[in-house]
């Protein structure tokens, strides 16, 4: 009986001690760091997402992603151009923040230091496929190389299915990438597809993505109507699929590894298509941008559609926060976004911070073209169905000068009907609307006039909501240090672009110059 006793003394005491290791375990086992994966299409516009009800386009892992994460119909990015967009994106802050990275084709600031570098500083395993930040040039202080997501993971080719789609393997650099990681290790990963970007193979959206002219009923109204337009849209969207594809073949290599529930996955693009009047200038169709975020171990309440206002400045504060540091500590400059951890935590739809009803808006140069490098400065602010736009420089031409073939609008068919159109007399409208000059101010109700056709800047009925839009504005760029606020806006025309300086003059004078982004026949006789 004392034997008895005495094991049954025993047994507590090592069960006590298992207990109480067990629990001690649990409370001084780190909580592991959720992997970060950023998805950007390179030019779509918002509605493009089969999410959003557009039916000529079949996108299922974003509308996956949409349907077990957040649906978010009020992104904006605040720069509507590939290089300041994505500056933006890696650093948090706002085009005016930015110096030389507020524009296209810059030499990006060694001063401030992209999310990726800083997190791979702590640990995470960094990289991207595909286009990263680009284009432009990033340089160390030393005049080496600097990769601001720093490494790059597109050696691994495929044969794409037209000529247009890029080459490279982005699954399979992906798995390349997770391949080489230590298995407690978090990362985070770049896909940065080159699609939808240009050029397309034309009439491959037919040919190839076994679309039909029919499934559109007509395009933007500021476009002709026409085949070939359609056709050139079908392409657009063929291109946005093959995006979609490999986003989806990324999302059964991480459930494959059991990694899907412990990432933030997000989906979003840089800038609007592709097409006159949206890519490269800041219109709703053109700042409007798709996102859907996936995080199952972290997204209270999926399913749901979120209509607060978000800027891309956001994401850099969101994937700080989650990963557990703040920007001071991990050597960055000060984020101007805010984390959307806030979303993720509540389990309301529409609106959950109300009292941010807005996003800004500004542009500096994209492509060169015009006299002196000069660029097409705007600023701008989106608040309550409203869009309020204010063009510093209206004598300038917004697309690009003609004569040097309207640089801030890519080549395409689209482009060049828009122009044959003008040149032959046939309609000049859709010139006016694409190409031609813009007036000072310009307020558009965007609830009902998402074409932005409509200009209400001088019509007294609005007198009052311009100047209450103006005036919030210009006080939060002042907050925010904008030099433009200050009589320093030149500045950003006298940083020099990283490529084809003085492009304006060196045509005008016979040289020779590249211009790949354009076709030889968007270039005009010289107009006043």
């Amino acid at each position: 009986m004392k034997n008895l006793k005495f094991y049954f003394t025993v047994l507590s005491l090592a069960l006590g001690s298992s207990i109480l290791f067990a629990c001690q375990s649990k409370e001084t086992e780190p909580v592991k760091k959720p992997n970060i994966l950023f998805c950007l299409a390179d030019d779509a516009t918002w509605k493009h997402m089969s999410a959003y009800g557009t039916d000529w386009i079949n996108t299922p892992a974003f509308d996956s992603i949409a349907g077990q994460g957040l649906l978010f119909n009020n992104a904006y990015t605040p720069n509507a151009k590939c290089g300041p967009s994505r500056s933006i994106i890696l650093t948090g802050r706002n085009t005016w923040q930015l110096e030389e990275a507020a524009n296209h084709l810059a030499y990006f600031p060694t001063k401030f230091k992209t999310y990726p570098e800083a997190l791979s500083e702590k640990g995470y395993h960094v990289g991207y496929t595909g286009k990263g930040w680009a284009p432009g040039t990033s340089l160390n202080e030393d005049g080496s190389k600097r990769e601001l997501l720093v490494k790059a993971y597109n050696k691994l080719k495929t044969e794409p299915p037209t000529k247009g789609i890029s080459n490279v393997d982005y699954v399979e650099n992906f798995r390349s990438f997770l391949d080489q990681k230590n298995p407690n290790e978090p990362f985070c990963f770049w896909y940065g597809g080159h699609e939808p970007h240009r050029s397309y193979e034309y009439g491959t959206g037919v040919s190839v993505g076994n679309k039909k002219l029919s499934q559109l009923d007509s395009v933007f109204p500021y476009w002709p109507q026409s085949e070939v337009v359609k056709n050139d849209v079908l392409d657009y969207a063929f291109e946005l699929e093959y995006f979609d594809k490999q986003l989806n073949a990324m999302l059964t290599v991480l459930k494959e590894r059991g990694e899907l529930d412990n990432t933030i996955i997000v989906v979003t693009s840089d800038n609007g298509m592709p097409f006159p009047r949206v890519k490269g200038l800041s219109y709703e169709h053109s700042n409007h941008l798709p996102l859907a975020i996936m995080w199952k171990n972290g997204i209270k309440n999926p399913g749901r559609k979120i209509e607060d206002y978000v800027t891309f400045a956001d994401f850099a504060a969101t994937f700080i926060d989650l990963a557990g540091y703040d920007a001071k500590e991990i050597g960055m400059h000060p984020v101007q976004g805010k984390s959307l951890k806030q979303f993720f935590d509540s389990d309301k739809e529409d609106l959950i911070q109300p009292e941010q009803d807005y996003v800004l808006l500004g542009q500096e140069r994209h492509d060169v073209g015009r006299p002196n490098d000069v660029g097409y400065p705007v600023r701008g602010i989106v608040k309550e169905g409203f869009m309020y736009l204010l063009n510093y420089e209206n004598d300038r031409w917004p697309a690009g000068n003609p004569e040097t073939g309207y640089t801030n609008t890519d080549g395409s068919p689209t482009k060049t009907e828009i122009l044959e159109l003008n040149r032959s007399g046939t309609n000049t409208g859709y010139w006016d609307l694409n190409f031609g000059k813009h007036p000072k101010e310009e307020l558009f109700q965007i609830s009902k006039d998402e074409n932005c056709l409509i200009n209400l800047a001088e019509n007294e009925e609005f007198q009052s909501i311009k100047a209450q839009l103006k005036s919030l504005l210009e006080s939060e760029l002042k907050a925010q240090n904008d030099p433009r606020m200050f009589g320093n806006g030149f500045i950003f025309d006298n940083y020099p672009p990283d490529r084809n300086a003085h492009f304006y003059e060196k045509y005008m004078n016979g040289e020779d110059v590249k211009a790949g982004w354009i076709n030889k026949s968007d270039f005009e006789k010289k107009k006043s």
